[in-house]
């Protein structure tokens, strides 16, 4: 029997494709991914519109998903579209033309929702135990908090904070200035304020960075000490201190450039980046937690758990 599934995680930065099969040892096969920097939320994410290019983007590639999606015999399909089009006024307009012109219908989901497929994908990969530990996914258009152990989640939330976000509010210079990396704790410290409140009451053991940006900084730690670095063989990773500190602290002093000559930061992520590196740095300093570690699971592989009847969400 053909249990092929194919899942899309449609970002406000980013649209992923994994065609997958179930395997028996572990959570699935990977047949394909593939991932495009559409940026979605390019210039209207804090107006609550798709722009014209951004859209076009977005349909262009989703009919090349559809495309992948026919060739590979999928048996199963699911598109999650998650902050960019939930809030978007011309989200359903898209919708109904990808459906049309691809074949493939997007299930728009709320934050909470989102939270719990980013819990489900990053307990797939192991790297929660029995202590509380605070998963933390740094999207373009929000972030995903959730606090819980390897049996339950105690806490979730989804804020509008996301580097695409974020990026428009803040990062006014490049290098980005003191003033404005102030500025931004000062937001973040107002708009962060319920989660705190919550983790007062709790001890956090492990920060874990869900994909995205804490990929780029596992990536340039391990290429900066001369070491290949593959996501598939390295599902998860464990920071030093140091070493993320510096990684932080060299891009947040970089400009465009330099940080497009970083072997490990892909172009979608090349100013998005900082913001996401000040946020993480923030947290760190704010919650002292044990340790950080990278899951390269998320919201993407939450679905297939789901899909291959191994959770019921």
């Amino acid at each position: 029997m053909n249990n092929r599934v194919a899942v899309m995680d449609l970002g406000t930065n980013t649209f992923h494709l994994l065609i997958a099969e179930h395997h028996p040892q572990k959570l699935f096969t990977e047949i394909r991914h593939e991932y495009v920097g559409v940026k979605l939320g390019e210039g209207g994410i804090n107006e609550g519109t798709i722009k014209p290019d951004a859209y076009r983007r977005g349909v262009d590639t989703l009919i090349n998903f559809g495309r992948l999606i026919k060739e590979h015999g999928v048996t199963q399909i699911k598109a999650i579209a998650t902050s960019a089009m939930r809030s978007a006024s011309n989200g359903p307009q898209f919708m109904a033309e990808v459906d049309e012109r691809a074949g493939i219908r997007i299930e728009t989901i709320s934050g909470d929702r989102e939270a719990t497929y980013i819990y489900e994908g990053v307990k797939a990969s192991g790297c929660i135990g029995s202590r509380n530990s605070l998963i933390v996914d740094i999207g373009g258009g929000s972030v995903e908090f959730i606090l819980g152990d390897d049996r339950h989640i105690h806490y979730k939330q989804s804020f509008e904070i996301g580097a695409a976000r974020l990026m428009a509010l803040f990062n006014k210079t490049d290098p980005i200035s003191a003033e404005n990396i102030n500025d931004l704790h000062q937001y973040l410290n107002d708009k962060l304020s319920p989660l705190f409140a919550v983790l007062r009451d709790h001890t956090i053991n492990n920060l874990i960075g869900s994909s995205g940006a804490f990929e780029t900084f596992a990536e340039l730690i391990e290429r900066s000490k001369g070491n290949d670095f593959d996501l598939k063989q390295t599902p998860v990773y464990h920071f030093e201190w140091e070493d993320l500190k510096n990684v932080i602290k060299n891009i947040v002093r970089a400009n465009h450039d330099e940080r497009a000559a970083m072997k490990g930061i892909i172009p979608v992520r090349v100013d998005m980046i900082v913001v996401a590196s000040l946020l993480t740095h923030y947290l760190m300093n704010k919650l002292k937690v044990n340790g950080v570690i990278m899951s390269a699971y998320s919201l993407k592989e939450g679905v297939i758990a789901e899909l291959f009847g191994l959770r019921k969400l």
